[in-house]
Formats: structure tokens, C-alpha cells, sequence
């Protein structure tokens, strides 16, 4: 009872805390706040009750590694260079305090509609996925990992056949709505899409009002009038 009251009490203490948090940019304005820790212990929920630690159900021993003879048969696509992420790497921004970033510096979320257990499950698809590209690498290589633990990270074949990397059994990905590194303006965008902590964890240290996704890149002979990924905001749920 005594550790219910102190999760409860610490939870609304962050809630009080949180609309000074938001980042830069975030909801019409640049708010002067202190750096939020990733101390909080609103910052060690999981999305999913159950969801477990160390190796998980679902996921590769090490991303892209062969399990089963013929696996490679697949017909997976070989994927680019840019279109791989090559490095998971645990790093601490202001206000947010824990996130995991890729090669590139951005970012990666996880996703409240998908599964983690019994086994990882991307729900991300169609124009979900354009808004929220999933992190992926080609069968039969590895992340460099940096603050990550090798345990927790494997990966979850898409309809496509990519294999999509996973952390603590979570589907992992990237928001366009991000335009530099460091950026994490897709947290509880539809109340379901959160920073990743390198437990595979949603972050919570920083929790601004729920916001909608950034609308899809437009396709070419479609109409150009605004931009792709604008910050107008939409309709969209996801």
C-alpha cells in the first residue's frame, strides 16, 4: 500500500511539473524550463501490463540473425544505407531526460497500439508508417549499441518483409514531425506514441497535452500547395 501511495504521489507531482516541459516549438511556444532528469518514476511505465525485461519472446537473439535454415529466403528487400538505422544509443536530451536516438541524433518512439508479448506486433502501417518510419536494418546485421543492452534488442518482420528493430520486445520508430536531432515532438501525439527509454520503457518524465500527428508527405502527383509533414496538425489518429 505504502509503494502505491509513493508511485501515486510521485505521478502527480510530474503532473504538475509537466506543462513547463514541452520542447521548443512544442504546442505554439518556446517555454523557459529547467532540464527534467530521467529520474522520475513516472519514466519506468511500460505501455503494456507484463511487459518483460532481459530477452524477450518475439525477438531475435541479435537483429537479423538467422534462427531457422532458409530464413534468408524470405525475399526481404535490401535496404540502403540511409534507409538503415545502423546505432542505438542511449542519450540524455534536456526536459526529457532518457531517450534512445539513432545514428542520426533523432529520436525513436514506441507505440501503444502495438504489441510487445506474447511476441512484438507493428500496428504502425499505410500512411502511419510514412508519418512514423520504422527503424529497420537488413537480415543479417547488427545496430552498433551505445547505452543499450544487446539483451533487449531484436527485431519484428513487417508485412513487407523489413525486419524492424525492437527494444524490450517494442516495435521501434522515428517521427517526421522531428526536424533536427534531438527533437521529440512526436511525445504523446494521439496519447499513444512515447519516447523510448533504453529499458524499452515510455519516458513520462515530460508529458505535454496530447497533439495530433503531423499530416503524411504528400505523394508527387498529388497537390503541392503545403508541405509534406507540415505542423499544421490533422485528423489523423495515429
Amino acid at each position: 500500500m505504502k509503494r502505491k501511495l509513493i508511485v501515486v504521489s510521485a505521478a502527480i507531482a510530474a503532473a504538475f511539473a509537466l506543462p513547463g516541459c514541452a520542447p521548443a516549438g512544442y504546442g505554439g511556444g518556446d517555454t523557459a524550463a529547467a532540464d527534467y532528469g530521467a529520474e522520475p518514476a513516472a519514466n519506468a511505465v511500460a505501455a503494456t501490463p507484463g511487459a518483460t525485461e532481459g530477452a524477450t519472446p518475439g525477438a531475435t537473439a541479435s537483429p537479423g540473425a538467422e534462427t531457422e535454415e532458409g530464413a534468408d529466403e524470405s525475399g526481404a528487400p535490401e535496404l540502403s544505407d540511409d534507409e538503415v538505422t545502423s546505432t542505438l544509443k542511449a542519450t540524455s536530451v534536456k526536459r526529457m531526460g532518457e531517450t534512445v536516438q539513432n545514428q542520426d541524433g533523432f529520436v525513436l518512439y514506441r507505440f501503444d497500439k502495438d504489441k510487445a508479448k506474447p511476441e512484438a506486433v507493428s500496428n504502425c502501417k499505410g500512411d502511419c508508417e510514412k508519418v512514423w518510419p520504422a527503424a529497420v536494418i537488413n537480415k543479417g546485421e547488427t545496430p552498433k549499441l551505445e547505452g543499450v543492452d544487446a539483451k533487449l534488442v531484436g527485431t519484428v518482420e513487417r508485412e513487407d518483409g523489413t525486419l524492424q528493430l525492437t527494444l524490450d520486445n517494442w516495435p521501434l520508430y522515428t517521427y517526421i514531425g522531428d526536424k533536427e536531432p534531438g527533437q521529440w515532438k512526436g511525445q504523446n501525439v494521439a496519447a499513444a506514441w512515447f519516447v523510448i527509454t533504453p529499458e524499452g520503457k515510455k519516458n513520462l518524465t515530460c508529458l505535454p497535452a496530447v497533439s495530433k500527428a503531423v499530416a503524411p508527405p504528400k505523394e508527387e502527383a498529388a497537390d503541392t500547395s503545403g508541405d509534406a509533414g507540415s505542423d499544421s496538425g490533422s485528423d489523423y489518429s495515429y
